[in-house]
């Protein structure tokens, strides 16, 4: 198995917005990341961090995962988008601070066009606590992509 990289080479995502802590294992299929809830910070509630975060960390697993493959292809890590999410499904409505998550993903469909299809869940405990499909697009430019949808809506 190959050792990974600490998990800023993989993504572009930095500071309060880097929720994920490291990827654990990556292959052509898939990946699988880890995090640990934190006690304090973005999104956090009193009760704890919301379910729905969890969509952001399927979000930023899959794009670990995809620098993770354009490092193994000796291409640069591109900017990516969620564009959405189908049967998002938590056991609870609240992750606990403190506690251990892995999240995996896995391929079900990248079009040549940077679409993608994703199935995901997380894991707490070894047991799966919740699931969602979630949607990706990756252009060839992201900062052109972005600079575009700017232009537009001016």
């Amino acid at each position: 198995m190959t050792e990974m990289l600490p998990i800023e080479n993989y993504m572009p995502h930095r500071g309060a917005m880097l929720l994920i802590d490291r990827l654990l294992a990556a292959d052509a299929d898939g990946a699988t990341a880890e995090l640990q809830v934190p006690r304090d910070g973005l999104f956090l509630q009193d009760e704890g961090m919301p379910a729905w975060v969890g969509l952001e960390y399927m979000a930023q697993t899959v794009a670990a995962w995809a620098g993770w493959r354009a490092l193994q292809a000796g291409q640069p890590v591109k900017l990516g988008f969620l564009l959405g999410t189908r049967k998002f499904e938590s056991t609870a409505l609240f992750f606990a601070p403190g506690t251990r998550l892995q999240v995996q993903v896995q391929c079900e469909l990248i079009a040549e066009n940077g679409l993608g299809m994703f199935a995901c869940s997380i894991l707490a405990d070894d047991q799966v606590c919740a699931t969602a499909r979630i949607s990706v697009y990756e252009p060839e430019d992201g900062s052109a992509y972005v600079q575009a949808l700017q232009t537009t809506e001016n």
